[in-house]
């Protein structure tokens, strides 16, 4: 019996064999039907009307054996001091043509991250290139000073590993149009990361924690962490993971399939951010992701974790810590989060008190394992389901009266396996995953003399994940695998009674592919791969995208005329 993810020797098989049997397509242009090279349905960052004044954060820099933090300096641009109407990252990055393992990304800032991501794995003949962009218009305080940047992209070259990563960047600064109104964005951000020249913190176990002590302002209105979780390691697979007295008979990792960061203010829970399953361009069956990676792969989407009902605690100037764990983490997560603080600007000093939290210090995840255990075979299910309702509410007394915020909260997690394991027959291992993860918060601010504003946002990140070994009358075994993967998040914001905005968006991607190994599993090569990804983006501000590709036999075939890349 063989465990659900291929033993590392067999991994490094078929990375080494990969590039044998992607289709020859050199890198040319985002859509080019036939072409191999890396793409997604995800839309470019939508851009003002006026000219932007462009910073180079850094061009070029190559990455070979290099682990490190490399420095670059930042200067402001003097043609377009702030504020500005948006703040626009792009990302350039391209892998040469030969033998590489997907690799993690991060840009910094004065230690903060502005760029979370992962590479595309290339071919013999496929040297992939691709181009992310990001809105970092909230982060804007960032940028008015000039200060020290640092980019990580650790890569191993030798004989074996030959493929070298370069990548570049750069921030679009766009002024204000005439008697336009600067957008709302935070007036101080704060990094949690490993030091003052950036770096992600790897959280071992449930007891690991990223933590970083402030003196904050004491006009504090809003607070916000946005929260970054990565798998690597024994956890880059955690959603296959079983609980540990079944790990062993199911040859799985352990821990259970369940994951989630808490994060605490002087160690009070605070809130609750899920844990996305990003699957990298390595992962499982490489071919699975060429063309097209899985969601979000190349650029992550933080999660944002709304802290106002404390903004009171944190404004008494006193030191504060906030901290992040990753329940159930088995060895590891890479951690990283930036605090955005939006103060009361018609005074110094703002008073109140958080008045209730219902959050318990950890989850407590339901285990149900049912599974049938003979001389030659297991099969059964082992589910584990995790439901927590909580609330959070606190008052801030501010220059325009006070303020109220309620946080009601429901995190819905389950992830229900099924396996069929056979020492005798022609399918010797079947692991089918259905995983549910969902977010629904209400929150409802009031302030004196005022309607409540009511909003309620709802997060989904389902995934499926099929995967069987089958054995032919030949003796060559057929390994197949197929993912569905999806981010949605709903957002809906009411005044009174009466809708004033919403936004919709929807990103969903679909991948299948059949390794082919000879009885001694030698790779043979690979068949019947295709995928998709439909992306759209839809709200009460005029917002309207759409983007719909699909691949087959690791090439693209089609893309929507409305996609924006």
């Amino acid at each position: 019996m063989r465990r659900f993810i291929c033993p590392l020797a067999l991994c490094c098989l078929v990375l080494l064999l990969v590039t044998a049997f992607v289709p020859l397509a050199l890198a040319s242009g985002p859509y080019a039907i036939g072409s191999a090279n890396t793409v997604t349905a995800d839309p470019t960052v939508p851009r003002p009307k006026t000219t932007p004044c462009v910073v180079t954060l850094f061009s070029d820099y190559t990455f070979d054996n290099n682990y490190n933090l490399n420095p670059f300096s930042y200067t402001p641009p003097e043609d377009c001091p702030g504020p500005w109407a948006k703040v626009v990252l792009e990302v350039d990055i391209s892998v040469t043509a030969g033998n590489q393992f997907d690799r993690t990304a991060n840009i910094w800032l004065g230690g903060a991250n502005i760029f979370f991501g992962t590479t595309a794995e290339p071919g013999a003949t496929l040297a992939p290139s691709w181009h992310v962009e990001s809105d970092l218009t909230d982060y804007s305080p960032l940028f008015t000073i000039a200060q020290n940047g640092s980019v990580y992209l650790g890569n191993t070259v030798n004989s074996t590993y030959t493929s070298i990563q370069t990548a570049s960047a750069t921030l679009e600064f766009y002024p204000l149009a005439y008697g336009q109104t600067a957008p709302v964005t935070a007036n101080v951000v704060l990094p949690l990361s490993a030091g003052s020249t950036g770096g992600t913190v790897a959280l071992n176990d449930t007891s690991s924690t990223l933590s970083a002590t402030f003196t904050l302002p004491t006009n504090i209105e809003n607070a916000y962490l946005d929260v970054y979780s990565q798998s690597q390691s024994d956890d880059e697979f955690w959603y296959t993971c079983v609980p540990n007295d079944v790990a062993s008979e199911l040859q799985e990792c352990t821990n259970t399939a369940f994951r989630e960061t808490e994060i605490t203010i002087d160690g009070q829970p605070a809130g609750v951010a899920p844990v996305f399953p990003w699957i990298f361009t390595g992962g499982i069956d490489p071919f699975l992701w060429f063309p097209i990676p899985g969601v979000q792969t190349l650029n992550f989407t933080p999660y944002r974790v709304d802290l106002t009902p404390f903004a009171a605690l944190l404004s008494n100037g006193e030191q504060h810590t906030i901290s992040l764990s990753v329940y159930n983490a088995d060895s590891y997560f890479s951690d990283t989060a930036t605090l955005l603080l939006y103060l009361d600007s018609g005074s110094t000093t703002v008073t109140g008190a958080l008045t209730k939290n219902t959050l318990t210090a950890a989850p407590n995840p339901v285990v149900t394992e049912n599974l049938n255990v003979g001389a030659t075979t297991i099969t059964g299910t082992v589910n584990i389901k995790s439901n927590r309702n909580f609330v959070l509410s606190g008052y801030v007394i501010t220059s325009h009266g006070k303020v109220t915020t309620t946080i009601s909260e429901t995190v819905n997690f389950e992830n229900n396996q099924y396996f069929n394991i056979n020492d005798v027959v022609y399918v010797p291992y079947v692991q089918n995953i259905n995983q549910t993860s969902s977010v629904n918060s209400t929150t409802t601010v009031a302030t004196s003399g005022q309607p409540p504003v009511i909003t309620t946002r709802n997060f989904e990140f389902p995934l499926t994940l099929d995967y069987s070994e089958v054995q032919e009358s030949n003796g060559n075994i057929n390994v197949t695998t197929k993912v569905w993967q999806t981010y949605g998040a709903q957002q809906f914001g009411k005044p009174g009674i009466w809708p004033t905005y919403f936004s919709l968006l929807n990103n969903f991607a679909q991948h299948q592919d059949t390794l082919e190994f000879d009885s001694n599993f030698n790779f043979l090569g690979n068949t019947g791969q295709s995928a998709s990804q439909f992306y759209s983006d839809i709200d009460s501000t005029g917002t309207n995208y759409f983007c719909n590709i699909s691949a087959a036999n690791n090439a693209l075939t089609a893309f929507a005329p409305t996609c924006s890349q």
